[in-house]
């Protein structure tokens, strides 16, 4: 009986943690994420810069090449509400081209109102 009784327990657990989507809360300090091989390929970022309204939250950031030879990499922007939960629908990936010894803003606007921080992710 209480075999069968932990079984239906550890199944409702189960069940339960799969409804919840997981969710990293944001801080202040998390606003940029850069995997290694982004810095390796000569790219660096300033964190990026939020502007809220009462239509809609946008961000920029600049990225810099110091390499000669362009560099295309992959950003996406995570939106967060006021407790720090990040907000869904995700915006898409996108790319871009870092011109060699140059210098590009990146731009995105949240999806949802409410958005209060913002985290800007780079990969290759």
């Amino acid at each position: 009986m209480k075999t069968g009784r932990f079984t239906l327990m550890l199944a409702l657990l189960t069940l339960a943690g799969c409804g919840s989507r997981p969710e990293i809360p944001v801080g202040d300090q998390q606003t940029l994420v850069m995997e290694s091989n982004v810095m390796v390929a000569g790219i660096s970022a300033e964190k990026p810069e939020l502007t809220t309204s009462e239509i809609q939250a946008t961000a920029s950031s600049v990225l810099f090449n110091e390499r000669r030879e362009p560099v295309t990499l992959h950003y996406r922007f995570y939106w967060y509400d006021a407790r720090g939960l990040e907000m869904h629908p995700l915006e898409a990936p996108r790319s871009v081209t870092v011109p060699g010894n140059s210098s590009v803003t990146l731009y995105g606007s949240a999806n949802n109102l409410g958005a209060h921080k913002v985290r800007l992710y780079l990969y290759l």
